[in-house]
């Protein structure tokens, strides 16, 4: 995320990033030392996504202030 911002580890972890998911579930996280958005939890897709083909979990990230 970092690395595709264009912004520095540090200037990242100021901007107070959040990820906003649907559903009650985090599912994502940002990992603090690299900047990678990584798994939070186990995903079971089988539990998520039992009767649909196509599995999608979609996630917003959020950077306050300007880019």
């Amino acid at each position: 995320v970092a690395k595709d911002l264009g912004l520095q580890l540090p200037v990242l972890q100021d901007r107070g990033v959040r990820i906003i998911e649907r559903g009650r579930t985090q599912y994502f996280a940002l990992h603090g030392k690299t900047g990678h958005l990584v798994t939070a939890e186990r995903i079971d897709r089988e539990q998520l996504c039992r009767l649909v083909e196509k599995c999608v979990l979609r996630c917003e990230l959020i950077v306050e202030g300007e880019m």
